[in-house]
């Protein structure tokens, strides 16, 4: 049997103080975002799961209510994220007939996204109840702090 002595454990290192730890848990940005994004995300997952939509792929149908299918190239910024991570998302959206992929008339290596009839009644059946998830989520922030903190958002992404 081997013994380990308790105190090595618990050690900290000089260089690494506990308080530097505190300080990142008080300050960093991008942890307090990260922290209340995966909230947010649990509350709208939960809100759209009878209609089996994550709140992921709710945006990304979303964004393609438009008139005009947008290229895979175009979208991905928009939605913050790269194209192979984009066209990732899309699978299962395509295996359950609520998106159509097809090639771009102008140039044949790009593609477009639209949405299937199917993609848009799934849009209109769960548009509901993502209204009501966010208007209890805009109930619990005071009235000018609702713009304010979507104003912010935009300006940091």
């Amino acid at each position: 049997m081997i013994y380990f002595d308790i105190k090595l454990f618990s050690m900290m290192d000089p260089a690494l103080p506990l308080s530097a730890t505190h300080e990142v848990r008080d300050r960093c940005l991008c942890l307090h975002v990260q922290r209340a994004a995966r909230a947010l995300a649990r509350r709208f997952d939960e809100a759209l799961r009878p209609f089996g939509l994550t709140n992921g792929q709710f945006s990304l149908l979303m964004s393609l209510n438009r008139p005009e299918p947008p290229r895979i190239g175009d979208l991905a910024p928009f939605l913050a994220m790269d194209a192979s991570t984009l066209t990732a998302a899309l699978k299962p959206l395509r295996r359950r007939g609520l998106v159509s992929v097809t090639a771009d008339a102008e140039d044949a290596r790009a593609r477009r996204l639209a949405l299937t009839d199917a993609g848009r009644e799934a849009l209109k059946a769960a548009l509901p109840a993502w209204r009501a998830a966010h208007d209890a989520l805009d109930s619990g922030l005071p009235e000018d702090g609702q713009e304010a903190l979507r104003s912010l958002l935009r300006r940091v992404a």
